[in-house]
């Protein structure tokens, strides 16, 4: 969450800020709230000095003439009294402090002065494209047409198992959807240097209120019923970035550039919202998986480690051979956590179109506050919030997607890319046959 000293000093400045995000800031409520806290807070500190006068004067009433007994009563009647207004003041503080709390809650981050003006994905800021697509001498199929002729995709089954927006994939396009897990894990953990992490598939809301999932996006997860109270993960960006909530780092276990960390998981969204969007297909499933990158790093580091962190998911598009490009996400299309986002978007024949296949974030401070994950600057001696970025390297499904278009034959054929074919005990292409 933004940090409250900050917003009191100027919540003008706040909303103004926000106002690129295309978020109404309260700024009177804001202050109405905290004058109420501050006032609770001012009656209860007079009463409490109150209440330390009036045990002193048990003497001063027996010098004025009443017995022992008396002066102990009157003391005690006061006291009671006191006791109660504290009680009152105490409760009227808490109750302004939760109310800004929720209110801080429901506020997003503020926007990088990097990002562009813009109401929606359309205004996004094109930065820079790698590679050529194809030219087909042929009309290229969709990758559902593309999995259905090959017997290898099957939503109607999905469709029969549970619902709308799930796939079976088997044989061969299984098989590359599971090495190019291994592939990316592989890539990230040798060659970039993170390190793997399993976590759990279930989170509690403390860790969801973490990452700013919650309070405010809570029906686009899938609660589990029972009185645990544990959601689905959303993204492996959940677990992960929570592994450092409610710690503080020392300096050194840091390192030089800060923790990364790479985790494999399935992911779970209702798609609250989506509905007759990208219904076919791959693309939008309540079910898929990514290779998700968590950095935790010191402040003055967070810029560097977005560049560094988008490098690594566009290193798994070069290697693959995919054109792609990188955007910059305008403010009306920036998360609510994020301060600053590049989208990957890799280019999709079926659709002849760009599509979005990883998103990379710096959230600064914003998560770590709601989180409590601190580290020990070394030059003050006290904690202050880390910094914490996230991206896809990359989303399993549309990495399939991408190569089933991008690598068809005329004949319904996948040609497998090079880099994958090892982890495909060499085979070269998909086809019917297989």
């Amino acid at each position: 969450m933004l940090d409250i000293k900050t917003v009191r000093d100027d919540p003008a400045a706040i909303a103004k800020a926000l106002e690129k995000k295309h978020h109404s800031f309260p700024v009177d409520e804001f202050l109405a709230l905290d004058a109420r806290r501050k006032e609770a807070d001012v009656r209860s500190q007079n009463l409490l000095a109150e209440r330390k006068s009036a045990s002193k004067k048990i003497g001063e009433l027996v010098g004025s003439g009443l017995s022992v007994d008396d002066a102990k009563s009157e003391v005690a009647t006061i006291l009671a009294r006191i006791a109660q207004d504290i009680d009152e003041a105490t409760a009227a503080a808490k109750e302004a402090q939760e109310a800004l709390e929720s209110l801080l809650l429901e506020t997003p981050n503020i926007p990088d002065q990097a990002v562009p003006e813009g109401a929606s994905e359309v205004d996004n800021l094109e930065i820079h494209t790698w590679g050529a697509p194809r030219e087909f001498d042929f009309e290229p199929r969709d990758h559902v047409d593309l999995g259905e002729a090959l017997g290898q995709l099957d939503a109607a089954m999905a469709g029969k198992i549970t619902g709308s927006r799930f796939t079976v994939l088997q044989g061969g396009t299984a098989q590359l959807h599971r090495a190019l897990v291994q592939f990316m894990l592989d890539e990230h953990t040798e060659r970039h240097g993170y390190t793997e992490v399993y976590v759990p598939y279930m989170v509690n809301r403390e860790s969801l209120l973490g990452t700013g999932n919650l309070p405010k996006f809570e029906e686009d997860l899938f609660k589990i019923e029972g009185e645990q109270g544990y959601y689905l993960i959303p993204t492996a960006e959940v677990p992960v970035t929570n592994m450092a909530r409610d710690r503080i780092f020392e300096d050194r276990e840091l390192g030089e550039q800060g923790l990364w960390f790479v985790a494999h998981t399935p992911c779970f969204r209702s798609e609250a919202g989506s509905y007759g969007r990208d219904t076919r297909g791959l693309i939008r499933q309540h079910q898929f998986e990514k290779v998700e990158l968590v950095q935790l790093v010191r402040p003055g580091q967070s810029d560097a480690a977005l560049e560094a962190l988008t490098g690594h998911a566009e290193h798994i598009l070069r290697t693959l051979e995919l054109p792609y490009r990188r955007v910059a996400l305008c403010g009306g299309d920036l998360g609510f956590s994020s301060q600053l986002t590049y989208d990957l978007e890799v280019w999709l024949p079926g659709q002849d179109a760009y599509r979005e296949i990883s998103s990379c974030s710096n959230f600064g401070a914003y998560q770590a506050r709601r989180m409590r994950a601190r580290w020990r600057n070394p030059h003050t001696g006290k904690p202050e919030p880390l910094h914490t970025l996230n991206g896809s390297g990359l989303a399993v499904g549309r990495t399939l997607v991408a190569i089933m278009e991008n690598y068809q034959e005329s004949n319904g054929d996948v040609m497998i890319p090079a880099a994958l074919q090892p982890y495909m005990r060499n085979q070269t292409r998909l086809s019917a046959e297989r």
